[in-house]
């Protein structure tokens, strides 16, 4: 088995800091004064610099400590959270995002430009002129704030020095879990002058020490104008699994001297602490110190601590896809053996035959579970688009998000992402008027986007819709004519036209931007919905607006499928298309030649010969039946010669022999070794339709 990067893993929880970290400052935006999306910025950008610092990503810890320094001046009340601010963030969060992808790249003048912006923005607000000194030299604190001393800084708004001693000590696995001690002593030596000393009673004889564990414990005495509090922020990300005491001894006279170490001497300091050995006795936080007077109590936190530790795991994405692999090959397996014990006399091995079944089928379950994420993590990924598109296209959007507890295959997520991204872009750029064009419209100046997701069967629909000015069918019929992608006057169905947006190389737009124009974006759309099985819906009203709809499985794994016997062969039509089945009689069926129709209650349904389309050569079934399936908004039926039953179908991907193939969307194995073809049936509709349109024609 393959071990996991530590690498892969910093990065992983790096993103998640910055996705963390963009979308509180999106929140703070809306509500420049609201103090916990400010804490939650300062928390993600003090775990990333403290994260970065430990896994040797210098640059990045730099860089970050800057936009940590402005965020903490805001939580104190120095300066004040602006949309200036606020923007200068976001621009260094993408600076920051570079750091960790490429942190050996040459990023140094870009960096010094976004934190001269930051400084601007910090010194605006604080209404401070910005400091002369170059930002590229990463000093120790925000430049604004770089001509105050740790000790004494406050002094003239009466802030009072006290002295404080502390006393904590962090659990035996703090080194494994990342955190670094000496980190947390630097921090406290930032708040002040530090006098440091090490308690080494808990360190055990020689032979007994484990590399791994921390042994120590330390004793500070800190004298500092800042309050209690920010003590006290120094180990906000430890503080559930330390034991800490803080203990005020009062202001420091005003004869008093407080010296303030150099930063060579501080850094010196930190790097071989004074090793003084003392008695203390193991002091608690205030959850701890409760625990102490119960011990049915303590044994309570500690099973809670426990709990918490195993609430969640991270695995790598490539070992739940070789699970998942794994799955797949038992299900084929276990079809085999019900094929076996079909076959068989042997009530034993029927019943092993059952058991199997069920026991495959919960795991399947089980799986696909593991592997389903809310679709809320894709769109939360476009309000950082959305409040881009503003600035480039001058517009007011609002996007509106709805079904974000819906799940889908997380694959299926990732892929869908690029695809979401063309259609945000094209609604904000093409769909969206201006706000001049809005008022001529007796609109809101404010345009929407909505993005939507909903699940209906076996699959999920991904809705991008806006209240703009619609799609013109004539234009895009005249475009269409114009680049000979259809004959002059042809006849063709409003969703035919429409569907015309999504040829390689369309586009209506009169100019060309930097956001669309060159009819790239909608192929791109097409090929990646088409690549996961998913068809594409598209829905206009001119002045009201565009609504296009993706239809996309919930996985790509493993599907319920319908399998059913054309000729001599076997095929799987997905289970959620199907909607009922129906006999067709070799009468009825000579009688519907030419009209291809079926009543059903009192409509009607189109129905396609599976075995015209796949040239069997064979006469059909004396009793063929129809599978009428569901395609958007219409039905059709699909004529077999006969149903075999349900079957759990693990897809294989079809070569790339076969990728001009568009009626198949890949291949199972059935329990007889034997292959079958899964059916695309949108693109086999499709199909039908237009080979059904040259019979008539030549008839």
């Amino acid at each position: 088995m393959s071990t996991i990067d530590p690498m892969d893993i910093f990065r992983a929880e790096a993103a998640e800091l910055l996705e963390q970290i963009e979308q509180g400052l999106l929140d703070l935006e809306h509500q420049l004064d609201d103090r916990a999306q400010i804490d939650s910025v300062f928390r993600g950008l003090h775990t990333l610099k403290g994260s970065g610092a430990m896994f040797g990503f210098d640059a990045l810890a730099a860089f970050t400590h800057h936009c940590e320094t402005a965020f903490d001046r805001v939580r104190k009340g120095l300066t004040p959270a602006t949309t200036d601010l606020v923007m200068a963030v976001l621009a260094a969060r993408d600076h920051m995002r570079a750091l960790v992808d490429d942190p050996n790249g040459d990023h140094a003048a870009v960096g010094a430009e976004l934190l001269r912006k930051l400084q601007d923005a910090v010194a605006g607000g604080s209404g401070q002129p910005a400091a002369a000194a170059p930002i590229a030299e990463a000093p120790k604190s925000f430049a604004v704030d770089e001509t105050v001393p740790p000790a004494t800084a406050g002094k003239d708004d009466g802030s009072e020095l006290h002295r404080w001693n502390i006393r904590f000590s962090l659990p035996r696995d703090t080194m494994v879990n990342g955190t670094n001690p000496l980190a947390l002593l630097d921090e406290m030596r930032d708040l002040g002058e530090a006098d440091v000393r090490v308690d080494l009673s808990r360190v055990p004889p020689l032979d007994a020490i484990k590399p791994t564990e921390l042994y120590l414990s330390w004793i500070v005495t800190l004298t500092t104008d800042r309050p209690r509090a920010d003590i006290e922020d120094v180990f906000i990300f430890v503080m559930d699994e330390m034991t800490l005491e803080l203990e005020d001894l009062g202001p420091v006279g005003a004869t008093e001297t407080i010296p303030v170490a150099a930063p060579a001497e501080i850094a010196a300091a930190a790097a071989t602490p004074i090793a003084v050995p003392v008695a203390v006795e193991p002091i608690h936080n205030a959850a701890s110190a409760a625990d102490k007077t119960s011990p049915a109590a303590g044994a309570a936190a500690t099973d809670a601590k426990a709990h918490r530790k195993a609430e969640s795991v991270r695995v790598p994405a490539e070992r739940l896809d070789e699970l998942m692999d794994r799955v797949g090959e038992l299900v084929i397996a276990q079809s085999r053996l019900t094929q076996i014990a079909g076959s068989s006399l042997d009530t034993q091995l029927r019943t092993v035959s059952e058991e199997m079944e069920r026991l495959c089928s919960e795991l399947r379950t089980t799986m696909m579970v593991l592997r389903m994420v809310p679709v809320g993590t894709l769109f939360e990924r476009f309000r950082r688009l959305v409040h881009d598109l503003q600035r480039d296209t001058g517009k007011t959007i609002e996007l509106v998000t709805a079904g974000e507890t819906t799940e889908m295959d997380k694959t299926v997520i990732e892929r869908l992402a690029d695809p979401l991204v063309h259609l945000v872009r094209n609604a904000a750029d093409h769909g969206l008027e201006s706000p001049e064009g809005r008022r001529a419209a007796a609109k809101s100046e404010i345009g929407r986007v909505t993005l939507s997701a909903r699940q209906v069967g076996g699959e999920v629909i991904v809705t991008v819709a806006d209240d703009g000015r619609g799609i013109d069918r004539d234009k895009i019929r005249a475009k269409a004519e114009a680049s000979g992608l259809i004959p002059t006057g042809a006849a063709l169905s409003e969703q035919e036209i429409l569907q015309l947006i999504l040829q390689p190389g369309f586009s209506t737009a009169a100019t060309v931007t930097n956001l669309s124009g060159r009819g790239v974006g909608m192929d791109v759309v097409k090929k990646t919905v088409e690549s996961l099985r998913g068809t594409i819906d598209i829905s206009t009203r001119l002045g009201e607006g565009t609504t296009i709809a993706l239809r996309i499985p919930l996985t790509l794994a493993i599907i319920d499928g319908l399998l059913v016997r054309v000729g001599k062969g076997r095929y799987v039509i997905p289970l959620p298309a199907v909607e009922e089945c129906l006999e067709l009689s070799l009468e009825e069926d000579l009688r519907s030649r030419g009209r291809s129709f079926l009543s059903l209650r009192g409509s009607l349904v189109p129905f396609i010969r599976l075995r015209e389309i796949f040239s069997t050569g064979t006469k059909p079934d004396p009793y063929q039946k129809i599978v009428v399936v569901s395609t958007g908004e219409e039905r059709v039926g699909l004529v077999v010669d006969q149903i075999i039953g349900d079957h759990q179908t693990v897809i294989k991907s079809m070569s790339k022999l076969h990728d001009d193939v568009a009626t198949f969307s890949g291949a199972t194995i059935l329990g007889d070794g034997g292959v079958a073809l899964i059916l695309d049936v949108a693109n086999l509709v499709a199909a039908g339709r237009e080979q059904e349109a040259q019979l008539r024609a030549t008839a």
